[in-house]
């Protein structure tokens, strides 16, 4: 078994922090101080410019990227890392719309995050070719899969309530009606086991900065399945995207396979931190990582809805359909959550009523879940949040 006291032993925790919102923005390894230091005064100190050969920093994209693949189920050299989610969207849905030319449908969901859908209606009036978005209900998007589909596109796991869909059965209905499937994996990398390849996606892209850990701003990922990866014309042409960077051609040629999905300069420092995170999943066991994650959430739910009756449970009780977050809805939700910061349980709030805890045995145990049961229910019976301070609305919620 996964020893989850020993990974735990890897984060930096603040003395008397409950950290539930590793879903958001996981926290820092402790190795990842040292190996950033590194890149800066070993590397681009002393190497300078000769980093991006002696150093390795130009093969990292693809390096790291098959260490993430291994946590998806990718095959090996089809993930690349590099710039951002909303980025990785817009290449994955440009390529998949253009391997459809006589389709013009584009199905989601309510619940997909916003990002997403904000990068397909822009796709949509840059084309002008009369595609259509349509978002049903999160249980309703079987309903509407048909022969007018180009593409099915999206996030396995609600960033709200963490409701789970069924990646292989929804891939294939979409596939056996003729569309191409697109999983965001934003909240499922590192969550729980993925299995893209067996599954049948034909793009998948995620971030690195929830549960892999790789700090705020950490770059993306994106998955392109083995037989569309010479195929699928990058829509962003950037330079190292391009089959020659350096040849600095002045018309682009698209890369060979994975590689083509690059586009600009790697970042980095950003590389460096999520690096060192990644080492932490060579001793991890997936399979005993979703085992301890349904416990968490099955205690913290038990507790809850047994000591706050204002609380209404907003993710699927059973555990084979949620990720690895619980969310409560509460009317004063937003300041409740102020209040239960302020005592060491962090969270966070997602309009306009939902309480978000996520659950990540890499570094939250049930000791830590047994006592935010009991700072909560301090909070919601004895109305602690209602004071001014907690209802002013910062910038992040």
């Amino acid at each position: 078994m996964t020893d989850f006291s020993k990974t735990k032993q890897l984060f930096e925790l603040p003395e008397g922090i409950i950290y539930l919102d590793g879903n958001s923005l996981g926290p820092l390894p402790k190795s990842a101080k040292n190996r950033i230091a590194k890149t800066i005064s070993d590397e681009w100190g002393q190497m300078l410019i000769t980093g991006w050969n002696k150093a390795g920093w130009m093969a990292q994209p693809a390096k790291l990227g098959d260490q993430i693949g291994r946590l998806i189920g990718a095959e090996a050299g089809q993930t690349v890392l590099g710039d951002t989610l909303s980025i990785k969207v817009y290449q994955a849905l440009a390529s998949a719309l253009e391997m459809r030319p006589d389709r013009r449908v584009i199905l989601s969901d309510s619940g997909n995050f916003p990002t997403d859908l904000y990068m397909a209606e822009g796709l949509i009036r840059s084309l002008d070719k009369g595609h259509r978005l349509i978002t049903p209900a999160p249980e309703e998007v079987e309903a509407h899969i048909n022969s007018d589909l180009a593409v099915l596109m999206l996030t396995e796991v609600d960033y709200r309530t963490g409701r789970r869909h069924d990646m292989a059965r929804l891939t294939k209905l979409a596939q056996d009606a003729g569309a191409l499937v697109i999983w965001d994996l934003a909240h499922s990398a590192g969550a729980l086991p993925v299995d893209v390849a067996n599954g049948g996606a034909d793009f998948a892209v995620g971030c690195t900065y929830k549960y892999l850990n790789g700090g705020p701003g950490a770059p993306a990922f994106i998955y392109v399945a083995p037989r569309h990866s010479d195929a699928a014309r990058p829509a962003l042409s950037g330079w190292l995207g391009h089959a020659a960077p350096f040849a600095f051609d002045l018309n682009y040629q698209a890369g060979r396979g994975i590689e083509r999905m690059r586009v600009g300069t790697p970042p980095v420092l950003q590389m460096a931190s999520l690096e060192a995170a990644l080492a932490i999943w060579d001793d991890v066991n997936l399979d005993h990582l979703r085992a301890a994650s349904i416990a968490l959430c099955e205690q913290f739910i038990k507790g809850i809805e047994a000591t706050c009756p204002d609380l209404s449970l907003a993710t699927p009780r059973d555990a084979a359909q949620r990720g690895s977050q619980v969310s409560f809805r509460c009317e004063n939700g937003y300041a409740a959550m102020q209040a239960l910061i302020a005592r060491g349980v962090i969270g966070d709030f997602r309009a306009p009523d939902i309480m978000r805890f996520g659950f990540t045995p890499l570094y939250i145990d049930k000791g830590d879940v047994a006592r935010a049961i009991d700072i909560i229910a301090d909070v919601m019976q004895n109305r602690l949040w209602d004071r001014p301070e907690y209802k002013v609305r910062s910038a992040v919620t």
